[in-house]
């Protein structure tokens, strides 16, 4: 009787942890070792942009009801695939309290890089610290290089738009 009592309680410690673990970030049923997307505050976002990294980093900010940024996320994949020198990551400014409709999205489009939703709706608060030019319209891309300089670009592009962007940036 003793051991059902502790064991019990070992198992509600464990669905417990697990729940707490379950919150944070999603993964597809069929490959549970591939994480889909992460829900992010801002200060997290920042401590991403500020670390160091040999290659571009390219944080491109969009959302799953924002047609021009759907439109050209197959660029940004092609982009990143083609050259090992760049580390792309989709910020999503998708509602924080409907994350499944990001990773529908995810899953339906088959997005391949990282996906983390910035959940810190209060916008005024940090998107001078992105970018002092960006007018909080999506898409937006945030570009840091190696040495950790950066340079932010407005509005969608097309795939040799982006490449000629990301080759005036190297």
């Amino acid at each position: 009787m003793d051991f059902k009592i502790k064991f019990r309680g070992l198992f509600k410690v464990i669905i417990t942890f697990s729940l707490i673990l379950g919150l944070s970030s999603f993964t597809i049923d069929e490959k549970p070792h591939l994480k889909i997307f992460e829900i992010i505050t801002f200060e997290e976002f920042e401590q991403m942009m500020n670390q160091k990294s040999d290659k571009l980093r390219v944080f491109n900010f969009w959302a799953t009801w924002c047609a021009p940024c759907v439109k050209e996320m197959p660029y940004f994949e092609k982009v990143a695939a083609d050259d090992a020198e760049i580390e792309l990551i989709f910020i999503s400014m998708d509602d924080g309290r409907k994350p499944e409709r990001v990773t529908n999205f995810i899953e339906k489009r088959n997005v391949k890089a990282p996906v983390y939703l910035l959940n810190d709706v209060d916008y005024n608060k940090w998107i001078d610290k992105i970018s002092e030019d960006w007018s909080g319209a999506i898409p937006a891309t945030l570009f840091i290089k190696s040495d950790g300089s950066k340079v932010f670009h407005e509005g969608e592009v097309n795939e040799s738009e982006l490449k000629a962007l990301i080759a005036g940036i190297k």
